[in-house]
């Protein structure tokens, strides 16, 4: 596979045993959690990719020591008292890394750090998270476009009342609930309007749990959380396999008939993409859930039913629907997903864009897209948008008639290194 593009090779058949590669939402969260903890904790099935890496890297220039082994990282915390007395922390395009950061050291910084990114994550808006943390006098300043990184940070907060907006990502509210436990009052975060990928926040709120921090929800748009806690976790943190990328091989074994084990998720998943797996019962796969798999399979000659899917709690899965719904028998819609606007790049106009390569017609609006599968498949090269998931998604498009090719197929890197790799062994 050339780092420019790969043509996809034309299957019909998905079946075997894939392990998924550790979740990037919970690597990236558990790293920070751990370097607060003031005694080592080893992560287990962690994720080694473009994003936990500049986690891993600011971590470094932040003075935490950190022991790469072949599955996991032994992280030696030093309880949010930074030894480096200031870094520039470079974040690549890692959402994980830079909202978490922003949030925690607002709260322990005693010194000035300058969070920066690659062109995306410069043009990724941060304003409403900046906003909430300046309600408790945050000391941040923008160091280009107003809204936007870069930023510079030096502490400052304190505890207090603090609402934000709950449709805009559920990371800034997860980045706030990791980081108001360490001030030495209790606080309370409001969300305001409605609330987006709920299931993120409940993944945060069940990791701090296991990192020793207690968050109390009075109810579903208000948490009082108590000051003057501290992290502190057992030796060993399991992280639990990506979700999202478990939505990929659900569909490739309900495209190609199965049986695909999927190992790294079960039937006890923190993460709210486990939810694709119902969906995908509903359209007629069937499922075996185990302690830490699922089983899958379908009658691949079945045509697929059309869908009708609100992507308000799994935006990242419900991407997924996109190039199944290329093989829909009718008119599909994915709603719920305005989100998608202000991820890796504007995911509603990328997906319509290549959809339509495909012999697909595509319309949207500011939060859905409707597909209307190809009377005739046409080949095409597709681009990727440095968005891993958009490679990963039109991967599924190989058991298609059409020749497909996959722009910048590299980007998987991301979370998911070995994607391509992994598509060719198990899908043939």
């Amino acid at each position: 596979m050339s780092s420019s593009s790969y043509l996809l090779p034309s299957v019909s058949k998905a079946e075997g045993k894939v392990v998924l590669p550790g979740s990037k939402s919970i690597a990236n969260r558990a790293l920070l959690m751990a370097a607060l903890c003031q005694r080592p904790v080893t992560l287990q099935n962690m994720l080694f990719s473009d994003d936990t890496a500049r986690m891993m890297e600011a971590l470094t220039a932040l003075g935490v020591r950190l022991e790469k082994q072949q599955d996991s990282v032994v992280v030696h915390g030093n309880g949010g008292r930074w030894t480096q007395a200031s870094a520039t922390l470079d974040l690549g395009n890692a959402g994980t890394a830079m909202r978490p950061l922003l949030a925690v050291l607002s709260a322990t910084a005693q010194q000035e750090y300058q969070l920066t990114g690659n062109p995306r994550m410069q043009q990724r808006p941060i304003a409403d998270l900046v906003d909430c943390l300046e309600q408790g006098n945050a000391a941040i300043s923008y160091q280009g476009e107003a809204g936007f990184p870069p930023l510079t940070v030096k502490g400052g907060l304190q505890s207090g009342h603090f609402t934000i907006k709950g449709n805009v990502s559920s990371q800034y509210i997860s980045a706030m609930l990791m980081a108001l436990p360490l001030l030495a009052q209790d606080s309370v975060l409001q969300l305001t309007g409605e609330i987006v990928s709920r299931p993120y926040i409940t993944l945060t709120c069940k990791l701090l749990a296991e990192f020793g921090i207690t968050i109390n929800e009075i109810n579903d748009a208000e948490f009082h959380i108590p000051g003057g806690q501290q992290y502190r976790a057992a030796d060993e943190v399991w992280v639990e396999g990506d979700a999202s990328a478990a939505s990929y091989w659900i569909a490739a074994a309900m495209l190609g008939g199965g049986p695909l084990e999927i190992v790294g998720v079960g039937k006890h998943s923190i993460q709210g993409d486990i939810a694709f797996a119902a969906i995908a019962e509903q359209m007629g796969a069937n499922i075996e859930y185990r302690h830490q798999s699922l089983i899958v399979s379908r009658d691949a000659k079945l045509p697929l039913p059309v869908m009708q899917h609100d992507g308000t709690d799994i935006p990242d899965a419900a991407m997924t629907f996109a190039p199944l719904a290329l093989f829909a028998n009718g008119v599909s819609e994915i709603y719920g997903v305005a989100n998608w606007r202000v991820k890796e790049t504007d995911r509603l106009s990328a997906m319509a864009n290549e959809l339509t390569k495909l012999g697909a017609q595509v319309t949207t609006t500011r939060s859905s897209i409707c597909i209307t599968p190809p009377t005739q498949w046409q080949d095409a090269s597709i681009a990727t948008y440095d968005d891993h998931r958009m490679a990963m998604c039109f991967a599924l498009c190989a058991f298609s008639p059409a020749s497909v090719t996959i722009e910048d197929p590299d980007c998987v890197a991301k979370t998911y290194p070995h994607f391509f790799a992994e598509f060719s062994r198990l899908c043939h």
